[in-house]
């Protein structure tokens, strides 16, 4: 055999062995590709999609600490501090029946414990608890929220509800301009039970908004009817930009006591709010009580001031102080001071 036949011959036992071993080689699998969250922008900014889904959801709250201090929040003890935190989970997606919503707001409260007034949700300390959950879908919302009486003015001196939330089932129908609603509520009866009318058994009420807006004036006019006590109130607010700031007027009436609104038979309230710096904004008000507590003839007035200073971006410190005269009783100074987180 010459050399040229052994070279031919070990080339070929080569191919063969190569051609063997590449017959029994293990390919890997190609990786799964990754799906990044995607930001969703057709609800407004902080909503992303759930990956693998059509839902956008966006996740806030913040954290606070308050001291208040005066008698007419907390009885005998002159001063009270303590912290909260919330987080609130906010999901939404389009059908086509419109947008379908889930909300849920978490709430722990630490050193609380004169707020707990026996009240489940109330948050006396360490009381963690459901402040809103519902599910809404084209106008018709159902759960447990806050209602329209929440909403007040923009400072902190006037009294212009009473009880907030409820489980309740509402409509709205939202023109944009104009707006009306109607919600039935859930009255739990350790409401009434505090006043001492209405049965021992859950009962309702009934409460309506229409609201409107024309350039720089909003209007809002709510009704209430508590069938516990067999007593409703009615609240009207016109906000318009006057000036270098926001001039806000409410009235406010009652037959009776209800969970509603209960502070006094009739009473009005005014204030300002003014930008006087970048960061600073500052709110004097005013509010008088006809009736004050629903005591006949023990009419009352109280004048505030608010402060709000942004510190930096979602870090914001918010101070009040109001002075309050009632005819039947001592005159008080109550407020708060409170530092707040936002995310």
């Amino acid at each position: 055999m010459n050399i040229k036949s052994l070279l031919i011959g070990s080339a070929a036992a080569l191919m063969a062995v190569s051609g063997a071993q590449a017959a029994d080689a293990i390919v890997a699998a190609e990786p799964e590709p990754l799906e990044y969250v995607r930001v969703c922008d057709a609800f407004g900014t902080g909503f992303f999609y759930i990956p693998g889904t059509e839902t956008c959801l966006k996740v806030g709250g913040y954290v606070r600490f308050q001291t208040d201090f005066g008698r007419d929040a907390f009885g005998a003890s002159d001063w009270n501090s303590f912290t909260r935190a919330r987080v609130t989970f906010d999901a939404k997606s389009d059908t086509e029946l419109g947008t379908l919503t889930s909300f849920i707001a978490l709430q722990v409260e630490a050193g609380n414990e004169e707020l707990g007034a026996g009240i489940p949700g109330s948050g006396a300390s360490g009381d963690l608890y459901i402040d809103e959950a519902y599910i809404e879908l084209g106008g018709f919302r159902v759960g447990t929220f806050l209602n329209w009486w929440d909403n007040d003015m923009i400072g902190e001196t006037e009294t212009a509800s009473y009880k907030t939330r409820f489980t309740s089932v509402r409509y709205v129908y939202d023109g944009g301009t104009f707006r009306a609603g109607l919600s039935v509520d859930e009255i739990p009866n350790y409401y009434d039970a505090i006043a001492g009318v209405g049965n021992v058994h859950n009962d309702f009420g009934v409460s309506g908004m229409v609201a409107a807006t024309l350039g720089g004036v909003n209007f809002e006019l709510l009704g209430a009817y508590d069938n516990a006590a067999e007593e409703g109130a009615v609240r009207a607010w016109l906000s318009a930009e006057v000036g270098p700031g926001t001039l806000e007027i409410m009235g406010l009436y009652a037959s009776g006591y209800n969970v509603y609104y209960n502070a006094a038979e009739w009473s009005v309230a005014a204030d300002y709010s003014f930008k006087a710096t970048e960061k600073l904004t500052i709110t004097p008000g005013a509010q008088y009580f006809g009736d004050y507590l629903l005591e006949d003839g023990n009419d009352a007035w109280r004048v505030g001031l608010t402060v709000d200073y942004a510190i930096v971006d979602n870090l914001n410190l918010k101070a009040t102080v109001n002075y309050t005269d009632p005819d039947n009783s001592d005159d008080f100074v109550s407020g708060f001071l409170r530092l707040q987180r936002n995310f």
